[in-house]
């Protein structure tokens, strides 16, 4: 059995265009019941707990389980694949988490519920506690990039992530522009046909 966690990013969720695709790809290949996508709460513990409670039977049941996250979503699967030693998809990732968040202390709402959340000073201490300091294995991990992210710099997850998996294409943007188009490489690196 196959199992595919995807996270969403910082404002984001599972209604987004990735998301949606993401799903869309794995139905046509009948393996809509291969993904987990829901909801992350805004706090980064909260958040793992969520993941953890359903990654821990996962594994525990004997599924193949691999990770996959955008921005935000891309640092915990970073987090999670070095716990769990799983690999992942990492989109755009937002490796210095600690550092880049910092500045989105307050007040935010979801892109797609319209909800309001408060992010505070001890989200940003809980994602300095998930802060990977070294990649191992590199080979683990697929990391999906564009040049033209205007969020985070892309540059910075190149250097953390040294001897991984790379596509990087010029040009696009911080929603990953090329997602749709890298769908068959992702899945095919994270979820091999047996």
């Amino acid at each position: 059995m196959q199992k595919l966690l995807y996270f969403h990013g910082f404002r984001s969720g599972p209604q987004s265009v990735k998301a949606q695709q993401l799903r869309a790809h794995l139905a046509r290949q009948g393996r809509a019941g291969d993904l987990w996508c829901e909801q992350l709460p805004p706090g980064p513990v909260d958040a793992i707990a969520l993941i953890e409670s359903v990654l821990r039977p996962a594994l525990e049941g004997g599924a193949e389980v691999a990770l996959a996250g955008s921005s935000l979503g891309g640092f915990y699967a970073l987090h999670l694949a070095e716990r769990y030693g799983l690999r992942a998809a990492l989109i755009n990732p937002a490796v210095v988490a600690p550092l880049s968040l910092g500045d989105y202390v307050g007040e935010h709402t979801h892109m797609y519920t319209g909800d309001s959340f408060r992010f505070e000073q001890r989200h940003v201490d809980e994602l300095r506690a998930l802060d990977v300091a070294a990649v191992t294995r590199p080979e683990r991990y697929l990391l999906l990039l564009e040049t033209g992210d205007e969020v985070l710099d892309w540059w910075q997850a190149v250097l953390k992530l040294r001897g991984a998996n790379m596509i990087v294409h010029a040009g696009g943007d911080h929603s990953l522009q090329s997602f749709a188009a890298e769908l068959p490489r992702i899945t095919g690196f994270l979820l091999p046909e047996r």
